[in-house]
């Protein structure tokens, strides 16, 4: 994470928390000061010595990085095209979430707030929220869906293992939009000592610049290794599931201003895209006003959420943040679909060619590479954000094993 203050794109946020028409702060009178702190501090805060010293020495002895970058050779035999593999799911944790909630936990500590809260779908950015407060000594609260909650048990046992105590939403899908919710109130009725460690590049600015800048070393770190493994730095494709987006704007950052690169998101179409069973915002979503910024999200004519589905939890979202919608309306990025059964289909592909298991939502990216039509010799960089482990019940129903 070595760009200015300064850094500027077309493609990241302006001065007044804007992607082209996305994004702003559309908040309650009770988080104005909050909001309005991290506003004015974060970037004096994460670009200062001391910050970065700290970030750097975390992220490589606690954390692992770099990650490998892996040439997937049999996947890249099948495919008929050159994929890497971006090795998140070696991250401490088993994910690309810690990334955030190191940088986040440290920034919390500048600003003198003494207890943490969470939002979590699959649970990772639960785990990684859990894991940091631990190691910093903070308490720490994370809000997850009653139905995230029994298909992810492990990731709770986990969270509650670290010290975390679990709060459940009960509300509407009790999914993660009901577990967001529910975390926004906690902030509203806790403003003074509590900061809110949001998980991915969504809710009011900066929280969707501050976790794209957290995430940006995944692709930091792409350049540097595909350079050393192939004499150029810049792939031709750099593929990544969407839900919020956190990994995929890590994964997208350093290549925003490159339109040589073509960046792939790829979202959760659930049952099918029409069948009232999704969660493919760009293509179902609208504008409108979510979790404190204005982005697409899938809504009904008077406004209101229209429930998601996804077997991923992860991506059980009703919207996207608004840098990806940003990209999509500029088509800067191109965004596909992977139904339920595809992200199956990927998870076994990937444990039998290449001997990794996938996390779900991953699963969604790697479903995609036979329609994006990489030729022979480009370079795919896919973003393996996650591992399988988490998941592993729901394989084990969905495949009989």
């Amino acid at each position: 994470m070595n760009e200015s203050i300064e850094f500027k794109s077309k493609y990241t946020v302006d001065d007044n928390g804007y992607y082209g028409q996305f994004g702003g702060a559309y908040i309650p009178e009770m988080l104005h000061h909050n909001i309005e702190e991290l506003q004015q501090k974060y970037l004096k805060i994460i670009y200062s010595e001391k910050f970065q010293t700290e970030f750097k020495q975390l992220l490589k002895d606690y954390v692992g990085r770099p990650t490998p970058l892996y040439f997937a050779k049999r996947l890249s035999e099948k495919y008929g095209t050159q994929i890497y593999l971006k090795r998140e799911d070696l991250c401490h944790t088993g994910a690309h979430k810690i990334n955030n909630t190191v940088g986040q936990i440290l920034l919390a500590k500048a600003l003198g707030k003494t207890r943490i809260i969470a939002e979590t779908g699959a649970g990772q950015h639960g785990v990684a929220t859990a894991t940091v407060c631990a190691l910093m000594n903070l308490p720490c609260v994370v809000y997850m869906g009653e139905v995230d909650i029994e298909r992810q048990a492990p990731n709770v046992k986990r969270m509650k293992l670290l010290g975390a105590e679990v709060r459940p939403a009960k509300s509407g899908s009790r999914t993660l939009k009901d577990a967001t919710n529910e975390a926004m109130r906690d902030w509203i009725a806790n403003p003074e000592d509590t900061h809110y460690i949001i998980g991915s590049v969504v809710g009011p600015h900066p929280f969707p610049d501050m976790v794209a800048r957290f995430q940006s070393v995944i692709s930091e770190e792409i350049k540097i290794q595909l350079k050393d493994k192939t004499g150029k730095e810049n792939p031709d494709y750099v593929v990544a599931c969407v839900g919020g987006g956190s990994n995929a704007a890590g994964a997208f950052y350093h290549f925003l201003n490159n339109p040589l690169v073509k960046l792939v998101g790829v979202e959760a179409a659930g049952l099918g895209i029409d069948s009232g069973h999704s969660a493919a915002t760009t293509v179902l979503g609208k504008l409108g006003v979510l979790h404190s910024s204005k982005t697409l999200f899938m809504q009904t004519k008077d406004g209101q959420v229209v429930e998601p589905h996804s077997i991923s939890a992860g991506l059980d979202y009703p919207g996207i943040g608004p840098m990806h919608a940003h990209l999509f309306d500029t088509q800067r990025a191109i965004f596909y679909s992977a139904t339920d059964d595809e992200a199956l289909a990927a998870v076994k592909e990937l444990s039998m060619l290449e001997g990794i298991i996938p996390a779900l939502e991953t699963a969604h990216a790697l479903a995609a590479l036979h329609k994006i039509g990489a030729k022979k010799e480009e370079v795919v960089v896919l973003n393996l954000s996650g591992r399988g482990d988490k998941d592993l019940d729901t394989y084990i129903k969905a495949m009989q094993l």
